[in-house]
């Protein structure tokens, strides 16, 4: 049987062990990534961030599996949805905090979060949910939380009896666009207008946009780029948990995985967005600008990011959680899901009857946004 071992960051983790593992080239489960935040305390226990990531070593003592994972004694950051259970945890006589959870600080993207060497049993991801249960009971938290997770781990999960949430996020995808043109023409004509006129205000406020990558930045832009998403963060009494030092290190460590499309005013960057990519997708993340300019959030976000993709061959862009005004702008609602195990039986069913209950509205939320997109009708 492997046997269990811990990691109090994913840097322990050695460089060969993690390249070894199934990822999909997935940027948020790389080493860099993880390591760049618990470096910087970004992902640490004074933000409520305790690495605990759980590896399974062979006879031999070689890494055959690994679990993202954090003790948590607040639910900040980790898009769990679960902001009200702490109440009805504490009405049964029970504490909700500690929680453990296998996700990506910060970052609610759907992606591979049982990690496993191809080359090992297939028994791995088993050995992992089951050794993520036990720990759950030895540590006495009230549930471990597999948040934003595959579609093959999904199956996994709830066969392992964990209970499964459904969201929603907005995803654009491409069939093979030639150019942003090409994208634009299968939009009904007042929508294609309306985005036309969107960008056309941006270009004529006189700001020139640049793309570059992680390994293309200098250290003065990493502190406009910074600047851009601290104060933006801060100007909605957001925290910004990411420092100048996380975003130098991670640029660096992930090099061309990090894309940043700045705005420049004559020669000053006055806005940014960080997204980050791989063979496939490119992920959109953080945003800050230190000017007032309409549509140039949709330009940085979600424009210049579908004409990356295109250019680039990519087939998915997806710029993160929430947000219906992305509909208009050619995203399309798709679902996510994530994983749930509850300790106290009492509990567990009554978020089983609320994902239940919540799991239809969902389904109709997802259906209704599907009628606003803003594409022509097949065949017209």
């Amino acid at each position: 049987m492997d046997r269990r071992i811990f990691f109090d960051s994913a840097t322990d983790v050695a460089e060969d062990d993690w390249r070894r593992l199934e990822t999909g080239a997935d940027p948020f489960v790389s080493r860099e990534f993880l390591g760049a935040l618990e470096s910087t305390r970004a992902a640490g226990e004074r933000l409520g961030w305790r690495p605990m990531h759980l590896g399974l070593l062979d006879q031999r003592n070689r890494l055959t599996g690994l679990l993202p994972l954090y003790l948590r004694s607040h639910s900040f950051g980790d898009f769990s949805r679960d902001w009200n259970w702490e109440p009805a945890w504490r009405q049964a006589g029970l504490g909700y905090y500690p929680k453990l959870v296998s996700g990506v600080p910060y970052t609610p993207s759907p992606g591979p979060r049982l990690l496993v060497d191809p080359d090992a049993s297939k028994e791995v991801s088993a050995a992992l949910i089951a050794a993520a249960i036990q720990l759950t009971e030895q540590v006495g938290a009230s549930s471990w939380q597999c948040l934003f997770v595959r579609e093959a781990e999904r199956i996994l999960l709830e066969a392992s009896g964990l209970l499964l949430r459904r969201g929603v996020q907005f995803h654009w995808t491409n069939p093979g666009y030639v150019d942003f043109a090409d994208f634009l023409s299968g939009f009904r004509a007042a929508k294609r207008t309306k985005l036309k006129r969107e960008r056309r205000i941006v270009m004529d406020a006189g700001l020139r946009i640049e793309t570059r990558h992680g390994n293309e930045i200098d250290a003065s832009l990493w502190q406009a780029i910074h600047r851009h998403y601290h104060d933006t963060f801060t100007r909605y009494g957001n925290h910004a948990a990411l420092s100048l030092e996380f975003f130098r290190r991670a640029g660096t460590d992930l090099g061309r995985r990090m894309v940043v499309f700045i705005a420049y005013r004559d020669e000053q960057p006055v806005a940014s967005a960080v997204c980050y990519r791989n063979a496939t997708t490119l992920f959109g993340r953080h945003w800050g600008t230190d000017i007032a300019c309409a549509g140039l959030h949709f330009e940085l976000c979600y424009y210049q990011g579908i004409e990356y993709a295109i250019a680039q061959g990519l087939q998915r862009f997806e710029p993160g959680a929430q947000g219906e005004h992305k509909l208009a702008r050619g995203f399309e609602p798709v679902p996510t899901w994530s994983a749930f195990w509850i300790k106290d039986s009492r509990m567990h069913d009554t978020v089983a009857d609320f994902f239940r209950r919540e799991d239809g509205a969902v389904q109709d939320y997802q259906a209704e946004m599907s009628d606003h997109l803003p594409f022509k009708q097949t065949g017209i």
